[in-house]
Formats: C-alpha cells, sequence, structure tokens
C-alpha cells in the first residue's frame, strides 16, 4: 500500500511516495516555480543522486502530473504505474474551528477548506488546487486531509482567545489556532519515548524550526499552547516573518509610511524577521558565516532570534509546570540552526543544561539525540521532524490500514 503525500503552495509542491507495509520512503522531492515559469523538479530517491528535470508547469495540476511521470519514469521512476498508489494524503495549512482532527476530502470538506481560506489565503488556496488536481488525476484514490490546526485544538479558551472584542471572535473566527501541529505531535512522541514518560503524563515545550519558528507548550501529551496564532505571523522572529510586534505599530506605519495595508502585510510576512534585520536575503549558512566575519547586523539577527525564542521558552515552562523534557524538531537544511544552543544557554535556572559538545555534533550530524548534559535537570533532544511521518499515520488511519498507536493523540486521527 502506497501513499502519495502532497503539501501544496503557491509556487511549489513537495511530495513523498511512502511505502506503508513496509514503513519505508520510496521517493520525495519537489517541483518548484510551479505558475511564475521556468519550473523543475528534484526528485530523490534514497540510495541515489538527486534528479533535476526541468518542465513547465503552468499550474499545480501540471506540477502533479509531472510528480506523477517523474515517479513512473522508466530511466529514475520507483513505481511501474500509477496504479501502485492506493491513497492520497494532502497537507492542509487551515482548518480553522470545522476540522479538528484528519478527514476523508469529499465535496462538503472541499467546501468547508475553501470557507475558512480567508485565514490563510496564501496556504489554504494553493492546498485546494492541489486537492482539486488530485481528485482530477488520481480520481479514483481515496484523498485524506491532514490540518496543520488539528493538534491545538486542545487549547483551552482562555489560551486562544485573544483580548479583543469577543464578537470578532464569535462572528469572524479571530482566535488563536496554531500551526505546525504535525512537526510538533511527532516531536511530543519522541520526546516522550526519549524521556521514558508515557505521552498521556508528558510535559514538554516543543520547537519546530525551519524558516518559520513555532513553540508549543505540551501538557499531558496534549497542546495547551502554542506561539502561532490567528496566522503563522505571531511568535518568534522567523526567517521572514516579524513575529511578535507592537499591534500599534500598523496604523502607525499606514499612517506615517503611506503604504496600504497589502503592502504592510507584505513586509511583515516576507521581508522581516532574519531578512529584514540582515537587510538582504541570504542562506542560513551564509548568515552565520558573516556574523562570525563581523558583520553586526547578521550578528543582531542571530542574537534576536535567540532572545526571542529564551523569551517563549521561560513562559511555557511556566505553563506546564515540572517539564520532561523539551524538543527541538527541524526540518531538512535546518540540522545545523545555531540559535537553539544560543537560546538555552543561561537556564540554569530553569534545570536546563546544555552540553555544548553534544549540541555541536547534532548540528554536524542532523540525527536524533539528547543536547543537555547529564546533570541538567530537563532533559534537552534535537529530533529530525516526522511531519511525513504523521501525514502517512493519519492516511492508513483514516483508511482503516492499522489500529490507533497507544501513543497517539486523538486529534490527529478520524479513525479509531
Amino acid at each position: 500500500m502506497l501513499i502519495l503525500t502532497l503539501n501544496c503552495r503557491r509556487f511549489s509542491i513537495q511530495y513523498q511516495l511512502f511505502d506503508w507495509e513496509r514503513r519505508t520512503s520510496l521517493a520525495h522531492g519537489k517541483v518548484e516555480r510551479v505558475v511564475v515559469g521556468d519550473s523543475f523538479i528534484t526528485h530523490k530517491v534514497p540510495g541515489c543522486e538527486p534528479r533535476h528535470l526541468d518542465a513547465e508547469c503552468t499550474d499545480h495540476k501540471d506540477a502533479l502530473r509531472l510528480i506523477l511521470s517523474t515517479l513512473t519514469s522508466p530511466r529514475f521512476g520507483v513505481i511501474s504505474d500509477i496504479g501502485r498508489i492506493s491513497a492520497v494524503g494532502h497537507r492542509v495549512v487551515h482548518g480553522g474551528e470545522k476540522f479538528t482532527r484528519s478527514v476523508l476530502i469529499d465535496d462538503e470538506v472541499i467546501a468547508a477548506i475553501k470557507e475558512v481560506a480567508n485565514l490563510a489565503p496564501l496556504h489554504n488556496n494553493p492546498n485546494l488546487a492541489g486537492i482539486h488536481a488530485a481528485r482530477e488525476l488520481l480520481s479514483d484514490l481515496p484523498q485524506v486531509a491532514i490540518f496543520d490546526t488539528a493538534f491545538h485544538q486542545t487549547m483551552p479558551e482562555c489560551a486562544f482567545v485573544y483580548p479583543l472584542p469577543y464578537e470578532w471572535y464569535e462572528k469572524h473566527g479571530i482566535r488563536r489556532y496554531g500551526f505546525h501541529g504535525q512537526s510538533h505531535l511527532y516531536a511530543a512522541r519522541r520526546g516522550a519515548a526519549m524521556a521514558g514518560v508515557p505521552l498521556d503524563q508528558a510535559n514538554m515545550v516543543t520547537v519546530h524550526t525551519g524558516n518559520g519558528v513555532s513553540l508549543c507548550a505540551v501538557k499531558n501529551g496534549t497542546s495547551v499552547d502554542t506561539s502561532m496564532g490567528l496566522t503563522p505571523l505571531e511568535g518568534v522572529m522567523m526567517g521572514n516573518r516579524s513575529g511578535d510586534i507592537d499591534a500599534g505599530i500598523v496604523p502607525f506605519m499606514l499612517r506615517e509610511a503611506g503604504i496600504s495595508a497589502t503592502e504592510l502585510d507584505l513586509f511583515m510576512n516576507q521581508k522581516s524577521g532574519v531578512i529584514g534585520i540582515a537587510g538582504r536575503r541570504m542562506s542560513r549558512r551564509d548568515l552565520v558565516e558573516e556574523a562570525r566575519h563581523g558583520d553586526e547586523r547578521c550578528r543582531l539577527a542571530l542574537d534576536m532570534e535567540a532572545y526571542r525564542l529564551r523569551k517563549y521558552l521561560g513562559g511555557y515552562l511556566a505553563v506546564i509546570g515540572k517539564p520532561d523534557a523539551i524538543v527541538f524538531t527541524f526540518t531538512p537544511g535546518w540540522e545545523d540552526w545555531p540559535v537553539r544552543g544560543m537560546a538555552l544557554q543561561g537556564m540554569e535556572q530553569f534545570g536546563i543544561k546544555i552540553d555544548p559538545d553534544r549540541d555541536n555534533e547534532a548540528l554536524r550530524n542532523g540525527t536524533e539525540m539528547l543536547i543537555s548534559a547529564d546533570d541538567s535537570r530537563v532533559k534537552v533532544f534535537a529530533v529530525p521532524s516526522g511531519e511525513d511521518m504523521v501525514l502517512n499515520e493519519d492516511v492508513a488511519s483514516i483508511l482503516g490500514w492499522k489500529k490507533r498507536p497507544k501513543d497517539s493523540h486523538p486529534a490527529a486521527y478520524a479513525a479509531a
């Protein structure tokens, strides 16, 4: 039984073909520059050199057609025909309050995803484009939607309601939703297992790191607070997002700079964070190197990331009480993010003591490992992201391919 998972964004599609029975990835990759022109696919098969192919993709349907032809290619494909695929799983960023768990996709589900798309138009609309493409090109297959927001639907009202007129929540759905749910769920599972604590009794802070960064306070295995809010803009400083700012900056800049709301949204989501402080786009590795060689703006960007991350960590430790672990999970290319170690410095008063040698080893190798010192009262772990595994497990569970594991979270599964 093979599962094709899709993560459709505005101008790209990430994919993975997973063999559920053998619990192994057969291939994964990404189609980039969808819609904008000069499209290409990077296709990776374990144990083989990545393949780079140019092919024009005017929309997400073209991109999915390219993925399917690549997977079945006689030269570097991994299956003989698309009939080998048993199901499709779609990552959907925003489920609002309509979706508290993964669901089998039908017309009613599509309408509901579209209804909450105003909460994340840059994400849900491409997600819908991928769903429509898959339903057309793989019409015989069951399709499952897995929501970023589902894991956080266990937050108490005092955590998810904003201190704004309550009618805004009632009429417009303005509340904290949270994102990176699959990543936080996986991190919580692994953190509990590595700390030797049952998931339903585990208290920890999980940290998703990538170009987008978010934290989650996990109490007794469930999300009780998370740093991202109505949108992925809230929270800690990120690669190109500002994170928390004084809300008064918005009307101030609208008046003083004469820019539009649309332009301001672009600045905060795409031209702020690290690149806003550094003043230019660059790879994370180049940023670190420039900081080491004396670039003050690059150094400031790293210091600000660490400082704001440390503030959130301290607050969430207060929320969950006695922690069993802190778990940093990272997406590919972010295993060598130095801000993790910087943020954990000076937290001995919280019972957290980082082992620099272990942290450096984790940065070099990108493997799952303990990075706290032996005498640290709180264990700290670095864990590669398991978002894809959560997607596959949800698809399998909904289709009845497996029993729900004992350490699962109810929000992650639609089928018992």
